[in-house]
């Protein structure tokens, strides 16, 4: 095996993940013939064929399966390794690579962008923003120091830390201020206008109206918060957001704002890291800043 290099093992997990050689060529910036050269090497190197391939994708042989659980475990035990040294020769943090999910980002990010370069003097941020299951694989690969989302997120390898709730509002026509808030259940018989699939805030909004993971008819979707509210304002349908949400996303848009009865939809916001990363201490700073800057953004929109 003298002649297998970290670099093959980063591809094949790329391809392994990505499933095409163009997009694992594209994660591993370097070009398609050079990734698929690579792959043969290792292929060569190892006794035998990794990937079944075909005109659209490729997959894991029955070796190639039982390789991957070898080489996670490699390269997770090198990223640990990497962070162990950086938390050595770093111990006041001076870079951070953070992930957050597309319905915290926009509201959050840039208070918590101030607070930490307020906390820590030249500190070098790195965000990544996506949604909650490719921050957990990129966390596990070693890709990422930390993320917000919601919570729980149940991946045993992961410590969760807690950091605050927030409630959920219901998004409705103008003319509809004022107007009694429907129960819950009520809502499933309205056109809802939900998060494509794939979003942890979708299945919250699926989960406090009691509608399961088959679509009713009158459930649309859209990618964004902000494209839910403008259908709302367009006179579409309805919509849940979650509060923090509230001034960025009405501020250009003719709807109304509701809260509802108890009991109240809300989500609970925390980070989460590797329980193997010798970072913990300084990532526990870290969340207390996150954490005043949730707590002034919340104390701004109680004050409207």
């Amino acid at each position: 095996m003298k002649n297998l290099t970290l670099k093959q093992l980063r591809y094949f997990e790329a391809l392994a993940r990505d499933g095409r050689f163009r997009r694992a060529a594209d994660a591993c910036a370097i070009s398609q013939p050079a990734l698929s050269m690579q792959i043969k090497e290792l292929e060569q190197e190892l006794g035998g064929e990794l990937f079944e391939r075909n005109a659209r994708e490729v997959k894991l042989t029955a070796f190639g399966q039982t390789v991957a659980l070898r080489i996670r475990d490699i390269l997770r035990g090198v990223d640990e390794l990497a962070d162990l040294a950086r938390a050595a020769r770093d111990p006041f943090l001076t870079r951070l690579r953070i992930g957050i999910i597309p319905t915290i980002a926009p509201y959050l990010l840039p208070a918590i962008i101030n607070d930490l370069n307020r906390s820590f003097a030249g500190i070098q941020i790195e965000v990544r923003e996506t949604q909650t299951s490719k921050l957990v694989h990129e966390l596990a690969q070693g890709q990422l120091d930390t993320a917000i989302v919601a919570l729980p997120v149940s991946e045993p390898s992961l410590a969760e830390l807690e950091l605050f709730k927030e409630e959920f509002v219901l998004v409705r026509r103008p003319e509809d201020e004022g107007k009694p808030v429907p129960e819950r259940e009520a809502l499933r018989e309205m056109r809802l206008l939900l998060l494509e699939e794939g979003h942890c805030f979708r299945d919250q909004a699926l989960s406090f109206c009691k509608i399961g993971q088959a679509r009713p008819r009158e459930v649309m979707e859209g990618s964004s918060l902000s494209t839910l509210v403008q259908m709302v304002s367009a006179g579409i349908g309805i919509t849940l957001i979650p509060e923090m949400a509230v001034p960025l996303e009405t501020r250009s848009a003719h709807v109304s704002i509701s809260r509802f009865q108890s009991p109240q939809p809300s989500r609970t916001i925390g980070m989460i890291w590797r329980n193997s990363t010798p970072m913990a201490k300084q990532l526990q700073q870290v969340s207390e800043a996150v954490r005043r800057s949730a707590d002034s953004m919340r104390e701004q929109y109680a004050a409207r």
